[in-house]
């Protein structure tokens, strides 16, 4: 997910992992690590977060993503 205010002065990407319907952990750009939100998903997040390479990747993602496609949402997104 991708979350923009004013433009693409703040943007925030939040990457979402879901078991059973359960959200178990998500990645927060603004914290940049990512975070259990179960008793799983903490041992998960301890494990991601120990990966210098996969923080690396998931940081990179707010510009990747987020920002590189801002210019192609936005008349579908904002100016609604």
């Amino acid at each position: 997910e991708c979350h923009f205010t004013n433009g693409t002065e703040r943007v925030r990407f939040v990457s979402r992992y879901i078991y059973n319907r359960e959200q178990f952990s998500h990645f927060d750009s603004d914290l940049g690590h990512y975070v259990g939100d179960t008793p799983f998903g903490e041992k998960v997040a301890r494990n991601w977060n120990s990966d210098p390479q996969r923080l690396e990747f998931k940081r990179g993602e707010v510009d990747r993503l987020c920002r590189h496609n801002y210019e192609g949402i936005t008349p579908f997104t904002v100016e609604r």
